[in-house]
């Protein structure tokens, strides 16, 4: 068992003995310990807010990306609306549009953050000394009742679920949720998705209709949301939630703000736009010089793999991504008229999201 923290007291009496420190069963609370990036969701890079959302995406807050499957319509912020003197600036805030009071069978919504499997090694899942996680956040909505929080293992087909109550309407609270570690299927060591953290809103009976799956177990869609509530049943609806964190152990640290720089890098790893009106150089070859345009774009940080996509329009140039590297990449053509310039007029974005 893990122990989650040093102190004085623990050292003292025993709690913490040279052999612990020895195996390696102190874990280090100082630095990254949340596995979920952004949680605070401090960053929001592609839009504050998007509307007359019906499917799945990326839309505000970074590294959250939303599930929809035919079940109401909404708009997704990223809200000034926080809990009270906890240091948090932003929320993630999810409104129902158009209501669907009785989802069919197969509509499920929730949202999520997919987490490479290089990055939970030290949970040692897949074996006798797997580590239990724990789960905190902050969340209010106006409709009150049972919710469901997932991890879902892509590698092992392998999930567990655990429900919270909302108790008081229109109120923040806080909410933790211990998971037991599971000694069945590891988690691969590569950059690929391996785990799912998923917030359920809303849930038809193929999700619904068995027994919640309270302990790890292989993945069956009836045991996934068993008691979720239905946030799309009116317009009124709005659920909101901060201060996401999941951590090794069966105890809730306090919030881990990470500085802004670190955080906006840590999201590059899968996202990052350019939003410069004229980017590149403005190329006139009126007078002789070369129609040759060659734009060498660096990644603030390493993206994740080497195929992420790359979108981006151009101004008087025939341009292509030519090279691509998680260091960055390569547009390189032609200018196609002899004044006014060669660039990128809308910037560029990438995507190498899970």
């Amino acid at each position: 068992m893990a122990i989650d923290k040093i102190t004085t007291a623990a050292i003292t009496d025993g709690t913490i003995t040279s052999s612990d420190l020895a195996a390696g069963t102190v874990q280090n609370q100082s630095a990254f310990k949340n596995i979920i990036i952004n949680g605070d969701m401090s960053l929001a890079q592609r839009a504050t807010s998007a509307s007359s959302l019906t499917g799945n995406g990326y839309h505000t807050v970074d590294r959250f990306q939303t599930v929809i499957s035919s079940i109401g319509t909404w708009t997704q912020t990223q809200s000034t609306d926080v809990p009270t003197g906890q240091g948090f600036a932003k929320s993630l805030k999810m409104d129902c549009t158009t209501a669907d009071g009785s989802p069919a069978s197969g509509d499920n919504m929730y949202i999520r953050q997919e987490i490479e499997g290089q990055n939970l090694q030290y949970l040692k899942k897949g074996t006798s000394s797997a580590e239990s996680t724990t789960l905190s956040f902050w969340v209010k909505s106006n409709k009150t009742g049972t919710y469901i929080a997932e991890l879902l293992d892509f590698d092992n087909s392998r999930q567990i679920s655990q429900s919270y109550t909302i108790s008081s309407a229109n109120t923040w609270e806080k909410k933790t949720l211990t998971f037991a570690g599971d000694t069945t299927g590891a988690f691969d060591n590569d950059n690929a998705q391996s785990l799912m953290v998923a917030f359920w809103l809303g849930a038809g009976s193929d999700f619904t209709s068995g027994t919640l799956s309270t302990s790890w177990t292989s993945t069956t869609n009836a045991n996934r949301a068993v008691g979720q509530v239905n946030l799309a049943d009116s317009t009124s609806n709005e659920w909101y939630v901060t201060g996401v964190q999941l951590e090794a152990g069966t105890t809730a640290s306090d919030f881990e703000f990470l500085p802004v720089d670190v955080n906006f890098y840590r999201c590059a790893r899968y996202y990052l736009k350019e939003s410069q009106g004229r980017y590149g150089a403005a190329i006139d070859y009126s007078n002789g010089a070369s129609s040759d345009v060659n734009w060498d774009i660096r990644a603030v940080s390493q993206f994740r793999s080497d195929g992420y996509t790359v979108t981006y329009t151009q101004q008087n140039a025939s341009a292509s991504v030519q090279r691509k590297s998680q260091l960055g990449f390569n547009i390189t053509g032609s200018a196609t008229s002899t004044s006014g310039g060669a660039y990128l007029n809308t910037g560029w974005e990438v995507s190498d999201e899970l």
